[in-house]
């Protein structure tokens, strides 16, 4: 029996989800912040009830399928689209490559995998001048909703078609699927608002900004719009009704509905709108989403695996036991994981060459 591990590296917490023939047996959260110094802690939880045979790891903007044992600076850069000065300073980033390197140090079977980006079943054109289509993670939460709507409708995977709509503790992605297989998205940093971050950032913004940080990346959502940084998603859903509060609401709820539009342009078949993610978790916040996107077709919040981990490490454990040939190998299949090929620049014009040679990749 094959006993694998999911991770999520969350922009709040880190999540494990242990899967073990379609049973649950690791679920525990982590907040990112503490990862840099629990990896060892973190790792050990992980094998505490046994060995593992499979551990897929926080991968970011995703590698194709690689083993720990390969990862090096090059492919850590790949994966955080940060250089090593500046990835300490951020604690989701500094928690992975904490445990990345005692993972490594350890021999532990631990592997990195794709993002939407890398997959062959995403036409070249929608690729062209893109880096976030969905981040390894947002993958992984689109893994996991073909899985339920496989299961909840008995269907094969090849059936599946989805709009799939994450809406995380920072970052909103949009990923459409047909056919069970993913064929577009909108990453967290390239579309609709988040609770954290703005999304999309004007070109001219941009330009008037002159130096973009990745920290930018992390600004300008629903926290800075009401001008409450330290403001959660409990405290944000308890004064809703607040007209500034009403107002900043309205940035993302608006954003994710043109998305969801555009995707569904590409998916005409679509048979449902699947919602994920830490926001929707509120059920006043996940109610107003189902209201607003059933215009568009029909709504519905995905089934979790797990009570604690989330759904992008429920999804991370599914595609781990794909890749080790258990039961959602079919899944795995379909989904064409193993084919992913390239890095994040490979569809850049005309400045592919000159980012290449800037970070030595």
């Amino acid at each position: 029996m094959a006993r694998v591990v999911g991770i999520d590296p969350g922009s709040i917490s880190f999540d494990l989800c242990g899967w073990e023939q379609g049973r649950v047996f690791l679920d525990q959260s982590v907040p990112s912040d503490q990862v840099a110094d629990r990896a060892e802690s973190i790792l050990e939880m992980i094998t505490a009830s046994g060995p593992v045979d499979l551990i897929l790891g926080p991968s970011g903007y995703g590698l194709p399928v690689t083993d720990v044992q390969d990862i090096g600076e090059r492919e850590l850069f790949l994966m955080t689209l940060v250089e090593a000065r500046e990835r300490r300073d951020i604690p989701v980033l500094a928690g992975m490559e904490a445990l990345i390197n005692l993972a490594r140090v350890r021999r532990l079977p631990l592997c990195f995998t794709p993002a939407v980006v890398h997959l062959p079943t995403v036409p070249r054109w929608r690729k062209i001048n893109k880096i976030d289509l969905g981040t390894a993670d947002k993958l992984n939460c689109a893994i996991l909703a073909i899985y339920d709507q496989a299961h909840t409708y008995q269907i094969h995977y090849q059936d599946t078609a989805l709009i799939l709509v994450e809406v995380g503790g920072a970052f909103t992605s949009v990923i459409a699927v047909d056919q069970g297989q993913v064929v577009d998205g909108i990453g967290g940093s390239a579309g609709a608002a988040g609770f954290k971050s703005g999304g999309a950032l004007d070109g001219e913004l941009a330009y008037l900004l002159k130096s973009v940080q990745k920290r930018n990346l992390f600004e300008g959502g629903i926290t800075d719009i009401v001008g409450e940084p330290q403001l959660t998603l409990t405290e944000y859903a308890l004064r809703l009704k607040e007209e500034e509060l009403e107002q900043a609401w309205l940035v993302l709820e608006e954003a994710v509905v043109k998305a969801v539009a555009g995707e569904l342009a590409l998916v005409p078949t679509a048979k449902e709108i699947v919602l994920s993610g830490r926001l929707c978790r509120q059920p006043l916040l996940n109610e107003r989403l189902v209201r607003r996107l059933s215009c568009l077709a029909t709504v519905r919040t995905v089934n979790p695996l797990a009570r604690i981990a989330k759904e992008a490490a429920q999804g991370a454990a599914l595609l781990a036991a794909g890749l080790v040939g258990a039961e959602t190998a079919p899944l795995v299949e379909q989904l064409r994981i193993r084919e992913a090929s390239g890095t994040v620049f490979d569809h850049i014009v005309p400045w592919g060459d000159d980012l290449r040679r800037r970070y030595r990749v």
